[in-house]
């Protein structure tokens, strides 16, 4: 027979654990309840009367709302630091607003020196301009800060001036740049500077290719650096009525303490194709046929003729009497004659300036004008190289010295450092 089980004590249903867990149990444990011990006697899994519960609740809100609010010292301790880091802060303004003040009333004085400057430089410039009868004020720096006490010293450091388009002979220098130093004035204020006094200058002076081309009187004419001292020059020169191309070169070289010279060599003038022109009286000067001209001859009839038909000219040429009235009179013997390298080279040695004086319709022939001639004649050497000359002379100072030094061709033009001593300006 089955006897009926009873059941054991685990497997009874514990009624507390259908009890669903209270929150504010977990809040009784965090305001401090001894652990087994509940308010009222009550033991563990025992359930809770109404009365318990909401003395648990209201002690737990109590004292959550206590845990959260801030310790009164906490609110003390923090308001003198924002008392203190506000007086710190008070105080870095301060000192910035000093700072300001400062920077702004330096500001100032800077300024007010600088327009005593601009003042000073701008009737500087007048008293140059004035004394040395410029086309334009030069441009005046002066240097050193702050520039009041220098002028009550009457003492500048150092002053540069760069004058523009300086008159020099038959040419302007394009740029004539100098540094003064310890300059000494002549001032009895700000308003009332009479002139100054220069111990010692140095500066450079620039003779422009571009300059030289337009006030030589032919802007067809340039002129370019070679390097060392040398300067060539090319272009197109009017003679007569006709433009001749020009080809020369030219050695620069001081002269005395404030010249340049020019030396001119290798001058020609080309007549097209026809013939060259060269001024002096040595044989290899004059006026010449060129090669391609002397070659020539052989193809035109008319102008060997021309040459042949002169007794003079043809024994020149070195064509004997007897084969010059052959040729004059068969034009296979004239043809020989003519296409011979000996007649072309004798040809080209024939200075036809000096033909011209045997027989003036030789040269009308050859196609060379009687103006044209006359004008060549008068080209000489002297004449042609002082229209190709780059010399120029700077003025001499009312007091002291200057001097040129160190003379160099560059690319676009002829540079020279000077020196000058005991210069006085004004006064």
């Amino acid at each position: 027979m089955h006897t009926p089980r009873h059941p054991e004590p685990h497997d009874v249903p514990d009624s507390r654990s259908t009890v669903p867990r209270d929150p504010y149990e977990e809040l009784g444990s965090l305001a401090g309840a001894p652990g087994g011990e509940f308010p009222g006697g009550e033991e563990p899994g025992h359930r809770w009367s109404g009365r318990s519960r909401r003395v648990v609740r209201r002690e737990a809100r109590r004292e959550a709302r206590r845990a959260a609010r801030p310790e009164p010292h906490d609110t003390r301790r923090a308001e003198p630091r924002e008392g203190r880091r506000w007086w710190r802060l008070t105080g870095l303004s301060r000192a910035a607003k000093t700072v300001v003040a400062l920077a702004v009333l330096t500001a100032f004085v800077a300024l007010a020196d600088r327009w005593a400057v601009l003042y000073a430089e701008g009737k500087a410039a007048d008293t140059i301009k004035n004394q040395l009868d410029l086309a334009a004020a030069p441009e005046v720096e002066i240097g050193g800060f702050p520039f009041v006490d220098q002028l009550v010293e009457k003492k500048f450091d150092s002053v540069r001036v760069t004058v523009p388009d300086v008159p020099a002979d038959r040419v302007s220098l394009q740029k004539v740049s100098a540094m003064a130093h310890d300059v000494r004035l002549d001032a009895d204020g700000l308003t009332s500077v009479h002139g100054a006094d220069i111990p010692e200058l140095e500066g450079d002076v620039l003779l422009s290719f571009d300059d030289l081309s337009r006030e030589l009187g032919s802007s067809q004419i340039t002129f370019r650096g070679e390097g060392g001292d040398k300067v060539r020059a090319g272009g197109t020169l009017p003679v007569a009525g006709q433009d001749l191309r020009v080809h020369a070169e030219a050695t620069v070289r001081q002269q005395a303490e404030r010249g340049i010279a020019t030396d001119i060599g290798n001058m020609r003038l080309d007549i097209g194709d026809l013939a060259t022109y060269r001024p002096g009286t040595r044989p290899s000067e004059g006026l010449h046929l060129t090669r391609k001209a002397s070659a020539g001859l052989a193809e035109e009839d008319g102008e060997a003729k021309a040459l042949l038909s002169v007794p003079s000219i043809a024994q020149r040429l070195g064509v004997p009497e007897g084969a010059a009235r052959e040729g004059l009179g068969d034009d296979g013997k004239l043809a020989e004659l003519t296409g011979s390298p000996h007649f072309a080279r004798e040809a080209r040695n024939l200075d036809l300036i000096d033909l011209a004086e045997d027989d003036p319709a030789v040269l009308g022939a050859l196609g060379i004008s009687p103006d044209l001639l006359d004008a060549l004649t008068g080209l000489t050497r002297p004449v042609l190289a002082d229209k190709l000359s780059l010399a120029f002379q700077l003025p001499e100072p009312p007091q002291g010295d200057i001097r040129l030094r160190d003379v160099r061709v560059e690319k676009d033009g002829i540079r020279v450092r000077l020196s000058g001593s005991g210069l006085s300006v004004g006064g």
